[in-house]
Order: structure tokens, then sequence, then C-alpha cells
């Protein structure tokens, strides 16, 4: 009985430190405008740091394709709208490659916008979440840190984190 409680003490400890932990995985960036706005903003800013958008989906709109299917399942966080854009830059692509190939599965880059109530947030998967460790480690810092910057200027208007 006593290792079950020191077990469970130990996971309340550590749950904080999890939590944390796994919100290091997403950078999150909400601005005070609706999608329409952010979205373009967003993509022009990816791709005036160099990182183009090859692909894009509106998630959003095809998910409702879904919704008599899918019934009160359906879009239970009443999200207004969920866009997302594949991009990549060559010369980081290169790099990473070069750093350690099995890292080349961050090449492309995604990210998510959603709406809900008329604010937009940004949703983006670190790469530094993946290459932890390893030859790649440094270049995906760098993605990084010039992807957040891209998103940040896209979002620049009315943002909070």
């Amino acid at each position: 009985m006593k290792h079950l409680i020191q077990a469970v003490l130990a996971l309340l400890l550590l749950q904080p430190v999890l939590a944390t932990a796994q919100s290091d995985t997403v950078f999150t960036l909400t601005a005070n405008e609706p999608i329409d706005q952010a979205y373009p903003a967003v993509y022009k800013a990816l791709e005036d740091a160099g990182f183009y958008v090859v692909f894009e989906a509106d998630i959003g709109r095809n998910l409702a394709r879904f919704a008599n299917r899918w019934g009160k399942d359906y879009n239970r966080n009443g999200l207004s709208a969920i866009r997302s854009m594949v991009f990549c830059n060559g010369w980081y692509a290169n790099r990473v490659g070069n750093a350690d190939p099995h890292m080349l599965a961050l090449c492309p880059l995604h990210m998510t916008l959603i709406e809900k109530d008329g604010r937009s947030t940004a949703l983006f998967a670190r790469p530094t979440a993946i290459a932890r460790t390893g030859k790649a480690r440094e270049v995906a810092q760098e993605i990084e840190k010039e992807v957040v910057t891209a998103i940040r200027r896209g979002m620049a208007v009315r943002q909070e984190e």
C-alpha cells in the first residue's frame, strides 16, 4: 500500500512537467482576427522568409462533408475554420538531408490555422520535437526559429500567446 501511495504521489508531482513537455511540441499563437485575414498574411510571411507553400488544404470544408454522417461527433469544439498549408525551403531540406537523411521526415513542413469565435490560432509542430538529439538538431532549431518568426510576422496584428 505504501508503494502504491508513493507511485500515485510521484505521478501527481510529474503531471505539471508532462503537461509542459507536451506544450513544447506545438507552437501556438492566437490573433484577434478571422482566418480570412490571418491565413494570407501568414502565407505571405512564410514565402517572404523563403518557405514556399506547395499545398493548401481547407480541412474544415472537407470535414463539413461528413457532418450528417458523424452527427453529434462532428466538430464538437465548434471551430468555424480549419486550414492547413504545406511548405518547404530547399536550402534547409538539403541541410537536413546532409546532417541526417532520416530527419527528411520533417520535409515538407506544415502548419494549421484554426478559427473559433472570430479568432485565429496558428499551430506549428516544432521540428525540434522530432530532432531532439542528433546531427540535424541544429538545423531543426534554425528552421523552427525562422518559421516561428514568420508566423509571428504574419499574425502581428492583435496577437495573444
